[in-house]
C-alpha cells in the first residue's frame, strides 16, 4: 500500500489478489515448518522405538568386533546342494585372516578368533564371507551374518541408526534378528 504510485493507484481487485497471494505464501511457510517439526518428532519416535535394543545383540551382515577373548557368533547359510562350506575371515584391510571349514547345514557357529594356523588373532573388526562348494568347485559366495552387541542408538538425517561394538553403524532395517546380550 505504501509503495503505490499516487498518480496511478493499484486496482482494488489487483490489491485483493496480491493480499491473497501473500496470505497463501505465509500459510505455505507455516505448513512447511509444521511438517519439519512433525518429521523430527517422527524420527525421535523411531529412535525411541529402537533405544530398547541397546545392550542386545543384533544379527546383520556388518563386520563383527572380536575382543581377543570371546568368540563371535556367526550365522552362515550354505547354498543348497553344497557338500563343503568355508567361512573366510578378513581383517579391516581386507586381508584373509582365516579360512575355516564348517558344516553345510544352516545354523549358528562360534568363531574363536584364530587364524588358519590356529594362532589367536588380535582384537579388531573382522568381516566374514561364506564360500559354498560342490565337488571342490565354488558354487556360491556371500556375506555371513554376525551377532554384534548394540552399544548406542543415534538419530541421523537419514533416520535412526544403531552403533555396534567396534563402531560399526547399522540401519535398523538391516537387522535380521535380536537376542539378549
Amino acid at each position: 500500500m505504501q509503495n503505490q504510485d499516487p498518480l496511478n493507484p493499484i486496482e482494488s481487485s489487483d490489491y485483493a489478489v496480491q493480499l491473497a497471494t501473500f496470505s497463501g505464501v505465509e500459510q505455505q511457510v507455516k505448513t512447511n515448518e509444521l511438517l519439519q517439526s512433525l518429521s523430527a518428532q517422527m524420527g525421535l519416535s523411531g529412535m525411541a522405538e529402537i533405544a530398547g535394543w541397546v545392550g542386545m545383540e543384533a544379527r546383520s551382515e556388518a563386520p563383527a568386533w572380536f575382543d581377543g577373548q570371546r568368540p563371535v557368533t556367526l550365522s552362515p547359510d550354505p547354498a543348497p546342494g553344497a557338500d563343503q562350506a568355508f567361512v573366510i575371515v578378513r581383517d579391516t584391510t581386507g586381508k584373509e585372516a582365516s579360512r575355516q571349514a564348517i558344516p553345510v547345514s544352516a545354523g549358528t557357529f562360534d568363531w574363536d578368533g584364530r587364524d588358519t594356523a590356529g594362532m589367536p588373532l588380535p582384537a579388531g573388526l573382522y568381516s566374514f564371507t561364506l564360500e559354498s562348494q560342490t565337488g571342490g568347485k565354488v558354487i556360491a559366495t556371500g556375506r555371513v551374518e554376525t551377532y554384534g552387541r548394540i552399544i548406542e542408538a543415534q538419530g541421523t538425517d537419514d533416520g535412526p541408526v544403531l552403533i555396534l561394538e567396534g563402531g560399526t553403524t547399522v540401519a535398523p532395517g538391516a537387522i535380521s534378528a535380536l537376542r539378549e546380550g
